[in-house]
């Protein structure tokens, strides 16, 4: 069974202990002083002291002390040159303490920057994540206003060309104004029965419009008829049932039968009376959707444009 390694015991001169006691030393330092310098001197014992201050041990108190009290032959008066020993110890330690107190507030203030300079870059990169989500906005929503802008100037420009050629004011040559080639060229390669056929829907819907000037809401009405009846035959040629309209359809002749010009404007786009009268059937071989386009478009200006057929009125007066 082991037991605890035990500290050795150590012989001291009390006389010795004392004095080195009385110029501040710890008891335990003392005594180790004493011992291992065999008792000799004070300045012997301070000597060694200043030796082994770094001592793992050096303030480890020994378990037994043997006091002896033998006389030595050091003076009993503290010479000169152990109060010196005695001081420049102390100043060692005091420099040491105050030498590992500056390292330690370096260290401090190293800590300090370096999270100074980890804060300082966080916010820099922080602002700057910002900065480009901003610009990444700032683009987004001037693309989105360029587009919409475009978008509208494009439909005024529409809404121009299609005023005036309603109208039938003169529109702008092929310099000034780049889209009307195609639309000029279109025209032009209309059959003349179909320019011709268009004239006569536009005056169709000037009279019916100025023959019931006082009622736009039946004027309305009756122009949002026209224009669902020419749809549903251009887009489905093929089915019957867009092809045929009831005269005696009570809400046909309230809308549009009743209307002077309302079924004259079907006959233009290409219905036909048939079985005693009773119907307007579009036959299907007869069908033509350019035509049926031009009408579409003839009636949509009549229902958004204040000045269709006034210049027609003008020049008659």
């Amino acid at each position: 069974m082991q037991h605890q390694q035990e500290v050795p015991a150590m012989e001291v001169n009390m006389n010795l202990l004392g004095k080195l006691e009385s110029l501040g030393f710890p008891r335990a330092r003392a005594v180790r002083g004493l011992h291992h310098t065999g008792n000799t001197t004070v300045e012997d014992a301070v000597n060694w002291l200043i030796d082994h201050e770094n001592d793992a041990d050096i303030d480890q108190m020994p378990l037994v002390v043997i006091n002896l009290d033998i006389e030595t032959p050091q003076p009993n008066d503290i010479t000169e040159a152990i109060k010196l020993k005695e001081q420049e110890l102390r100043d060692r330690v005091r420099m040491k303490n105050r030498d590992e107190e500056k390292k330690l507030e370096r260290e401090r203030e190293k800590e300090r920057i370096r999270a100074g300079k980890a804060l300082l870059e966080a916010k820099r990169i922080a602002e700057e994540n910002e900065r480009q989500r901003l610009l990444a906005l700032r683009k987004a929503e001037k693309e989105e206003e360029k587009r919409a802008r475009e978008k509208v100037l494009k439909k005024l420009d529409l809404d121009k060309l299609e005023r005036k050629r309603a109208l039938g004011l003169p529109l702008e040559n092929r310099a000034a104004n780049p889209p009307l080639p195609s639309i000029q060229e279109e025209k032009s390669s209309l059959p003349v029965k179909s320019v011709s056929k268009a004239d006569h829907m536009r005056e169709c819907l000037r009279s019916l419009k100025l023959a019931y000037k006082d009622d736009n809401a039946k004027v309305k009405k009756a122009f949002q008829t026209l224009l669902i009846y020419v749809g549903n035959v251009a887009r489905s040629p093929d089915e019957e049932k867009f092809r045929k309209i009831r005269l005696s359809n009570p809400k046909f002749q309230e809308r549009v039968g009743s209307l002077k010009g309302g079924i004259k404007f079907l006959e233009l786009c290409g219905f036909e009376r048939s079985e005693g009268d009773e119907f307007l059937v579009f036959p299907r071989d007869k069908v033509d959707v350019q035509s049926l386009n031009t009408a579409g478009s003839l009636l949509k200006s009549a229902l958004t444009n204040p000045y269709f057929g006034l210049l027609e009125k003008m020049k008659e007066d």
